[in-house]
C-alpha cells in the first residue's frame, strides 16, 4: 500500500509500483476501438505508461497532451495512456483534441490497477487509478517509475523522457 494525497488529504493505493530493474508485468487493456492491447505487443520499443484517474480532468488531460507532444519526437517509443475511462470517452477526447501520438487504453474490465499497485483503495476517487508513470526498456525491464505523491500535480515529464535517452 502506498500513501499519496488528494488535495493534501492522505489516500492509499492497493499496492506499490513495480520497482526499477524488474520485469514489467504483462497486461491486456482495451483500446478505443474495443480491441485488446497487451504490453507484450510493444516488446522491442521503449514504453511509457502514463497512468491517471480520468481524462476528463484538467491535470489528466494535460498529461495526455504533454506526452502526445513529447512522443512525436522520440524514436522507437510508444506512450500508453491508461485510465478507467471507457474507451468511448477516451476516443472522444482524442478526437476533440487532435491527439494522435499516444495510445489510449482502458482498465475498465481488467486488473491492471491491482497488478501495478495503482488502484486507489480509499478516498473519493476509490476504484480509479492513481497518477503514475512507468518507463519500460525494449527488453521489458522497468527503467523509471514515479508514483506522483499528489494526485492534483502533473508527473515529471523530463525525468520520464530522460530515462529513454
Amino acid at each position: 500500500m502506498t500513501t499519496i494525497q488528494l488535495k493534501g488529504n492522505p489516500i492509499h493505493t492497493v499496492g506499490a509500483l513495480p520497482q526499477n530493474g524488474t520485469e514489467a508485468p504483462d497486461f491486456t487493456l482495451v483500446d478505443t476501438e474495443l480491441g485488446d492491447k497487451s504490453l507484450s505487443q510493444y516488446k522491442g520499443k521503449f514504453v511509457i505508461l502514463n497512468i491517471f484517474p480520468s481524462v476528463n480532468t484538467g491535470v489528466c488531460a494535460a498529461s495526455v497532451r504533454q506526452f502526445n507532444k513529447d512522443a512525436a519526437a522520440v524514436p522507437n517509443a510508444v506512450v500508453l495512456c491508461i485510465s478507467k475511462d471507457l474507451p468511448f470517452a477516451q476516443a472522444q477526447f482524442c478526437g476533440a483534441e487532435g491527439i494522435k501520438n499516444v495510445v489510449m487504453l482502458s482498465d475498465f474490465r481488467t486488473d491492471f490497477g491491482h497488478q501495478y499497485g495503482v488502484q486507489m483503495a480509499d478516498g473519493p476517487l476509490q476504484g480509479l487509478l492513481s497518477r503514475a508513470v512507468v518507463v519500460i526498456n525494449p527488453e521489458g525491464k522497468i527503467i523509471y517509475e514515479q508514483q506522483v505523491p499528489e494526485i492534483t500535480e502533473e508527473p515529471n515529464y523530463e525525468k520520464a523522457l530522460a530515462a529513454i535517452k
